[in-house]
């Protein structure tokens, strides 16, 4: 891991991200349109902010307009501004992106708001302060100083949104798999997209014999089955078309069929969108398993109950998404932490903007 040294900020803060946004003086320009955006225009609304201008990348701008405003190129708004405060509305893995970001960061006042993927929490001054106790207590229990750096960095961005906390401190995907288990025989994937984190598994872990691979969107599911179909992997990959949950049953879906930027559009069951079945993965594994990754925009929890029996009895590795929802980075840890104490924890994040992509791994030591 390459990183620099963070603490987790001072209690109480006194003034976020937000805070200074709305004490800058300079125009500020939104870089990027959709669904972050439409996010980030709502929050600057309650700030009393006014947005100067809205621009893309120069392969997108083609003279239409967002939000009433007409989109523009990053050169044409700089031409005509001395100083600017850019906001960064989109997300990406991608590394040529984050290196596009990472130089738009040296040369001007760039944030990247935090912007909860599911739920309507926002990762603000209040909401530290009144977790703080929760989020001192996680840093404590995590097993490794890599964990707690990596920890303290994704606080501060989160409160702060300066794209150095997260270029200062991330892993690589090697260094997570590291951390799991090194013999995996059975394993569960639920939310496995098209296929790409079992592949990513079967990579590592050559050996796995089983992978319970569950998806809840019906495009993605599809091409799962057929990433399974082409690599003949019928008896090493069970397909589940359902969403994972603390109870079988049925309920709302809200797909899109892709993952945003890496990341699968949010689950949604209040929304009740489309109707699709919720399982138990205690229900449908019938064997004891050595892994399971947890990636359910948002579901985390009710997909961690659903699976209790397996927990307990085989003690598999872990890894959970731990950033759909602003109170993930403390509320998971704390919630595996209080179930299954036999666990050590671990934090590790792979370089993307902004902090998603963060694991949380338990391992029984």
């Amino acid at each position: 891991m390459g990183y620099k040294k963070y603490e987790l900020p001072r209690y109480p803060v006194t003034e976020d991200m937000w805070d200074r946004i709305a004490a800058d003086p300079r125009p500020i320009a939104v870089y990027g349109m959709g669904n972050g955006a439409d996010k980030l225009f709502d929050r600057l609304e309650k700030y009393g902010v006014s947005v100067s201008d809205v621009f893309a990348s120069d392969g997108f701008v083609r003279g239409h307009s967002y939000r009433g405003y007409k989109v523009r190129s990053l050169s044409d708004v700089i031409a005509e501004r001395t100083e600017v405060l850019i906001l960064v509305s989109f997300a990406s893995h991608r590394p040529e992106v984050v290196e596009m970001i990472s130089a738009l960061n040296d040369k001007y006042s760039v944030l990247i708001p935090d912007m909860p993927v599911a739920g309507q929490e926002y990762f603000d001054k209040d909401f530290y302060n009144s977790n703080y106790e929760t989020i001192c207590a996680v840093y404590s229990m995590l097993a490794d100083e890599d964990s707690k750096n990596a920890y303290a960095a994704i606080i501060n961005y989160k409160l702060y949104g300066k794209f150095e906390y997260l270029e200062g401190c991330f892993s690589e995907v090697s260094e997570i798999y590291d951390l799991l288990p090194a013999d995996i025989s059975v394993s569960v994937d639920a939310g496995a997209y098209n296929g790409d984190t079992v592949r990513e598994l079967f990579s590592y872990r050559p050996q796995v014999k089983r992978t319970y691979a569950i998806e809840p969107d019906t495009r993605n599911f599809k091409k799962l089955s057929g990433f399974v179909e082409k690599e003949n992997l019928g008896r090493s990959v069970i397909p589940i078309n359902a969403a994972v949950w603390n109870f079988d049953g049925s309920g709302g879906f809200s797909g899109s069929g892709n993952r945003n930027s890496s990341v699968s559009s949010t689950v949604s069951y209040e929304s009740r969108a489309e109707n699709t079945a919720l399982v138990r993965i205690d229900t449908v594994v019938k064997e004891s398993v050595d892994y399971i990754k947890y990636d359910v925009e948002g579901a985390e929890e009710e997909a961690i109950f659903g699976s209790d029996a397996l927990i307990t009895t085989s003690k598999p590795g872990l890894l959970i998404s731990a950033y759909h929802r602003s109170r993930d980075i403390f509320y998971l840890p704390e919630l595996v932490k209080r179930l299954y104490p036999f666990y050590s924890l671990y934090i590790r994040r792979t370089m993307c903007f902004p902090a998603w992509e963060i694991a949380l791994i338990a391992i029984d030591n």
